[in-house]
């Protein structure tokens, strides 16, 4: 691959660096050699030259929740399969949760998705190791272990840590080792053997609901700790209007916490599981409208931090069975372009904070590299048409699982060149 690449006459939008203009960016060596004014970057021998009228350049997309399934998973997603996928959407960089097979809790694990993911090449991958040993939530993980093995944060996510001692002491310690704590909150005792969100819709399809208050509960008590500590935390997966309420007072009152939400939770409502569509199961559970209403003000208001996929890849015979029986989840990480890209052209973000949502905030947030396009930089970045439409479909899929409520839709908006590193890891026909 060249060492050099000039990007020409794209809209970049670099909210760090307070640019939001056409302008030409030179890669060179891995790094971002120059941001200038449209000509006056020259171009080199030997490099490559990307005109791209029309197309948003941003600093490389960050998802800060996936699950890559490696180790013990493979049938659903590989490391190199779900890198792939990501640079496909645009990302550069994934936060890879640790309820794998074995559930990384240790050195070893963490050392083993590195590898996998170096030699893979798609995104950088930031493993994130398990609160509790085994995620069983009785006795902390080896979190010194697991920050010198290279991982950036700490959750059970998949489980919640249902002892508030335990939580108490993971904030504490993970604080001393520089790692995240990511909190997945559900109150189990209210959320057990729940198929989708509790209402009439559930009741009427003869299904367990998972009342709103199972988040909310769970929420408020991670809050409080974090304030008792004064440790900082991370609420994954906000679904409830209740639960960004509780965040927003948090924030007012100076508790450090950050949150997230996924792009499902901003588009689709508890009406997608109707007729039994286990394509649209997960947990937490798809909301109401009210809820989806209040997840995109959080996006503009600042109570969401960052969107993030939540990436779930699931075998067809997961899905295929009874509702009750089927896997939670959904892949994301191809999707997430367009459909935040639908809040933009709905007016709900503009495309600067859509950037701050989808990479500055996520590498702020991990501790991590990335973010802006700066130079000396490492030269992570992400080209984006918003004007190309296409069907989501099977065929299109670069995950090895197809677990999409969004299938056969129509989307608008595509990440149509991917760069880590100054590599080339996602190309797609670039039309002026």
């Amino acid at each position: 691959m060249p060492g050099l690449i000039l990007l020409k006459n794209g809209r970049v939008i670099d909210p760090v660096n307070g640019i939001d203009q056409i302008q030409d960016v030179l890669i060179v060596d891995g790094k971002i050699k120059a941001v200038g004014q449209p000509g006056t970057l020259s171009e080199q021998p030997g490099g490559l030259v990307f005109d791209l009228q029309g197309k948003w350049v941003v600093p490389g997309l960050i998802d800060m929740h996936v699950h890559l399934r490696e180790p013990g998973q493979e049938y659903k997603e590989t490391i190199e399969t779900g890198t792939r996928a990501a640079a496909a959407g645009g990302f550069t960089a994934v936060a890879a949760m640790p309820n794998t097979k074995p559930v990384n809790d240790n050195q070893t694990v963490t050392v083993f998705i590195l590898a996998k993911a170096a030699k893979a090449g798609f995104a950088r991958v930031y493993p994130v190791g398990a609160i509790s040993s085994g995620s069983k939530g009785d006795h902390l993980a080896e979190f010194g272990e697991l920050r010198q093995a290279g991982a950036v944060g700490v959750t059970d996510d998949g489980l919640p840590v249902g002892n508030s001692q335990l939580m108490r002491r993971a904030l504490e310690y993970a604080g001393d080792h520089d790692l995240l704590v990511i909190s997945h909150a559900e109150e189990m005792t209210l959320s057990h053997s729940g198929a989708m969100n509790d209402g009439p819709l559930a009741t009427r399809l003869g299904l367990r609901g998972i009342p709103h208050i199972a988040e909310e509960i769970m929420v408020y008590r991670d809050l409080a700790l974090a304030e008792f500590t004064g440790r900082p935390i991370h609420i994954a997966h906000v679904s409830t209007r209740e639960s960004l309420a509780l965040i927003r007072r948090a924030k007012a009152k100076g508790v450090a916490v950050t949150a997230e939400s996924a792009p499902h939770y901003f588009t689709l409502t508890e009406m997608a599981v109707d007729g039994y569509n286990t394509l649209a199961k997960m947990n937490p559970p798809l909301r109401t409208e009210a809820d989806v209403a209040a997840v995109r003000e959080a996006l503009r208001d600042g109570t969401l931090d960052a969107i993030a996929t939540d990436h779930a890849p699931h075998g067809e015979l997961d899905k295929d069975m009874e509702f009750d029986l089927a896997a939670n989840g959904i892949i994301g990480l191809e999707t997430a372009v367009p459909l935040t890209l639908q809040l933009v052209r709905d007016n709900q973000l503009d495309a600067r904070r859509m950037v701050e949502l989808l990479s500055v905030n996520p590498a702020r947030i991990l501790g991590v590299d990335g973010g802006s396009l700066s130079v000396g930089a490492p030269a992570d970045i992400a080209v984006i048409d918003p004007e190309k439409k296409f069907v989501f479909s099977e065929e299109s899929i670069q995950s090895k699982s197809r677990n999409s409520p969004f299938l056969g839709w129509e989307l608008q908006g595509k990440a149509v060149l991917t760069i880590m590193d100054g590599r080339i890891t996602w190309q797609e026909p670039i039309s002026s």
